[in-house]
């Protein structure tokens, strides 16, 4: 194929084209977003930002692990609790909190890996990352508090 043939091919291929795929960059007339918000030309996002954040939030989970590991060592010498309401409460509690740090480990695991992909695969829709975001919430939800409700008040 000659260069003239080729360039003939993509002159047909752009008129027979009905919208024009404009990457990176914003329409003339920004005005007309349906969010009420508007695009803005100063808005920047970097791959390797979202990918140093991912990295860094799951890298938090080794934090975490080391707490946890603290918290059993701490926690190890309470023995049996039979008879004891203090002891046997004092071991809920620590169960409570042994389940509530594991799952922000977790939760940490989960959330840097789903930044980490969005920096590399910059083309996954806003509507997919939210409902990966959905997920992570409804996985980790949270218990509601035991003490401090107004009961209705």
């Amino acid at each position: 194929m000659s260069w003239a043939e080729w360039e003939q091919l993509k002159a047909d291929a752009a008129a027979r084209a009905s919208t024009q795929m404009r990457l990176n960059s914003i329409p003339a007339d920004p005005g007309g977003s349906s969010s009420g918000g508007g695009l803005s030309p100063q808005l920047k996002s970097k791959k390797q930002a979202w990918i140093k954040a991912g990295g860094d939030t799951k890298g938090l989970k080794d934090d975490i692990g080391k707490a946890l590991t603290k918290l059993e060592e701490g926690q190890s010498g309470l023995g049996d609790t039979t008879g004891l309401q203090s002891a046997t409460a004092q071991k809920e509690l620590f169960d409570s909190w042994r389940r509530y740090v594991h799952d922000v480990s977790g939760r940490c695991g989960d959330l840097g890996g789903l930044m980490e992909r969005s920096g590399h695969e910059f083309w996954m829709l806003d509507s997919d990352v939210k409902a990966q975001l959905d997920k992570i919430s409804i996985k980790y939800q949270d218990t509601d508090p035991l003490g401090g409700h107004s009961k209705g008040k």
